[in-house]
């Protein structure tokens, strides 16, 4: 969970997002009914597994400080999960996650990644849903903090994905993309027309070759993905991502993990929809969204170092393009680097929590606290 996107809220805006609490609420039940699901079938193979256990947990409380949210609180739970307990299959994963702040910020999110047994089949999904007032900064690779506009939103998103196994690892699939952004209030109107209520469907293809050994904290192998997706909206727009990324373990225990990610979208998409940087999982220094254009391209690096007394560093650095044709392809480029800590949970199935503080360019920084690696 990144907390850098959340600064004090004015009170017309946070009045907006009060006025659907009913809404947070009944998310909220849902995020408890997907955790308890999940937890009772760990406490059911536990009991069953004997020696083995088939499903492990992770529940960590979230609480804490930052000067853009204040106090936040709420928790994490990771469910690693060992169905088929054979040499084939690797370990698949769940997390739910709750967070509020006291400025009225609420999140909550369900995600998974799930092999069937030899790894026949994999799925992968999304469920998020939250409100909270946030930043927008325009479309363009060097728009300036002076054009910051405050707005409320609420936001639900559903990630739906199925792969089949065609041999050596590569798997072949598509799936369902939904996005829904509703009560938008700028808090100053007309300084950008498209910052409105939006929504949109994603039908998309994808072919990745996944030969890691770890999906939460990967330390030899590759993951390489070509996908593309078709949106329908208001204006129908096509998505098109390359992501390559590569992890080598030297005999010291060094880590070195790469990453190169392209996004590339066609048409005007939803304001919410176009490429950008930021976040945890695509540019950390960055509030996500900071940056937005049509096409954004980047390297990310990671080095992290071999774990003593269960803790390790990470030394980050990368960087990013943002630009709307080749044309502007070198035009700015925003470089990130920071360090980060790891603690080792799990030493069987080498989990780590991370906490990473990263650097952007300007006054840009982000503070990012998980389980597993950014990627």
């Amino acid at each position: 969970m990144n907390f850098l996107s959340a600064k004090t809220a004015s009170p017309k805006l946070v009045s907006s997002v009060l006025r659907n609490g009913q809404r947070a609420i009944g998310c909220l039940v849902l995020w408890m009914g997907f955790a308890a699901a999940l937890w009772g079938q760990a406490a059911n193979a536990e009991k069953r597994g004997g020696a083995e256990r088939k499903i492990k947990v992770l529940p960590i409380p979230a609480l804490g400080y930052s000067p853009e949210t204040k106090t936040y609180f709420g928790a994490i739970g990771l469910f690693n999960i060992d169905w088929y307990q054979d040499s084939i299959t690797r370990k698949s994963n769940a997390k739910v996650e709750f967070n509020y702040t006291l400025n009225q910020q609420l999140v909550l999110e369900q995600e998974w990644n799930y092999f069937s047994k030899a790894e026949r089949w994999f799925t992968d999904g999304l469920i998020h849903t939250s409100e909270y007032p946030d930043f927008y900064y325009g479309v363009g690779a060097n728009t300036s903090a002076q054009s910051e506009l405050l707005f409320a939103s609420i936001r639900s998103v559903v990630r739906l994905g199925l792969y089949r196994n065609m041999g050596r690892q590569v798997f072949l699939g598509g799936g369902i993309r939904y996005v829904n952004f509703e009560g938008v209030t700028p808090e100053t109107l007309g300084l950008f027309q498209e910052v409105k209520d939006g929504n949109n469907v994603g039908i998309r293809a994808a072919v990745f070759q996944d030969s890691r050994n770890n999906l939460l904290n990967p330390t030899k192998g590759h993951y390489y993905l070509v996908e593309l997706e078709q949106n329908f909206s208001r204006r129908n727009y096509f998505i098109f991502k390359l992501d390559l990324r590569k992890y080598h373990q030297f005999q010291s225990g060094f880590v070195f993990s790469n990453r190169i990610y392209n996004s590339f979208v066609t048409n005007r998409p939803n304001f919410y929809d176009y490429s950008m940087i930021g976040g945890d999982r695509l540019v950390r220094g960055y509030l996500l969204g900071r940056y937005r254009n049509n096409h954004v391209s980047t390297v990310q690096t990671e080095l992290r170092t071999p774990m003593r007394w269960k803790m390790g560093l990470a030394f980050i650095g990368g960087i990013s393009s943002v630009y709307d044709d080749w044309n502007t392809f070198y035009a700015v480029a925003h470089p990130n680097y920071g360090l980060g800590l790891r603690v080792l949970m799990d030493q069987k199935d080498n989990v780590n929590f991370r906490v990473d503080y990263v650097l952007g360019d300007g006054s840009n920084s982000g503070l990012y606290i998980s389980f597993g690696e950014s990627f």
